[in-house]
C-alpha cells in the first residue's frame, strides 16, 4: 500500500471535529488535518484538503480557533483562501482588498482606507459559514516543534504528489486566484511537491496516529 493511501485509511477512522467541537479535547501540540464534503480520495475515503500546525508553543487550540472561530482572515491563511475563492467565484472585485494583509501598521496606513468595514465583516461571516459546514478535522498530538514541522511538510507532500488525490469539478477551490490552490486540490500554496516520507520515518510517523 503507498503512503498516501495508508495516511488516508488511518486519519479516516480517527476521532473527527465538527464544528461545533470543544477546543478542550484538542490537544496544546500538533498537527490537524482537514477534510472537506464531497472530496473523496483513494476508494471513497474522505480526501485531505489540508494539513496544519504552529510553530509556537501550546498554540494548536489557538491556530484552530483562528480558523473556525475568530473572523480575521489576517489571523489565517486558510480563511483568506476561502474568502479568496468565494469572491473570485462571484467576480467580486473587493477580492483586491481582501487580498491586503492589514496587521502592521505601514499597512493598515497604506490600503486602511480601501477597507469597507462593514462589507468585509459580511464576507468574513459568509468564509465562517462555509469553514462551518464544510469542513471537518482530526488532530494528533506532537511536542516536538521540529517533528511537527517535518511531519506537516511530509504530509503535504505525499498528498500533493499523489496522482489520486484529485479535487473533484465543483471544489470551490477551482475558483482561487492561487494557481498553487487549483492544481494541488489543497487549499495550501506553501510545503506543495516537496519530499515525501523516507521509510524510516513513515515508521516513526505511524506511530503518532496509532
Amino acid at each position: 500500500m503507498d503512503n498516501c493511501k495508508e495516511i488516508h485509511k488511518i486519519v479516516n477512522n480517527m476521532k473527527r471535529f465538527y464544528f461545533p467541537f470543544n477546543l478542550e479535547e484538542i490537544p496544546k501540540n500538533g498537527i490537524y488535518i482537514l477534510f472537506e464534503k464531497g472530496e473523496k480520495a483513494h476508494n471513497d475515503l474522505d480526501r485531505i484538503v489540508r494539513v496544519g500546525t504552529h510553530t509556537g508553543e501550546n498554540q494548536l487550540r489557538p491556530r484552530i480557533s483562528q480558523h473556525f472561530i475568530k473572523e480575521n482572515k489576517d489571523r489565517s491563511i486558510f480563511r483568506k483562501n476561502i474568502g479568496r475563492a468565494l469572491l473570485n467565484k462571484d467576480n467580486n472585485d473587493y477580492l483586491e482588498v481582501w487580498d491586503k494583509k492589514l496587521v502592521k501598521k505601514v499597512d493598515r496606513e497604506k490600503y486602511g482606507h480601501l477597507v469597507d468595514k462593514n462589507y468585509q465583516e459580511k464576507i468574513e461571516k459568509k468564509v465562517t459559514e462555509y469553514m462551518r459546514a464544510n469542513f471537518s478535522f482530526v488532530v494528533f498530538e506532537v511536542d516536538k516543534k521540529e517533528d511537527r514541522l517535518l511531519y506537516e511538510s511530509r504530509l503535504i507532500s505525499e498528498v500533493s504528489n499523489c496522482k489520486e488525490c484529485r479535487a473533484t469539478e465543483n471544489w470551490l477551490g477551482r475558483f482561487s486566484p492561487k494557481k498553487k490552490v487549483v492544481e494541488s486540490g489543497m487549499w495550501l500554496v506553501n510545503e506543495l511537491y516537496k519530499d515525501n516520507f523516507t521509510d524510516e520515518e513513515f515508521q516513526e510517523f505511524k506511530k503518532y496516529l496509532l
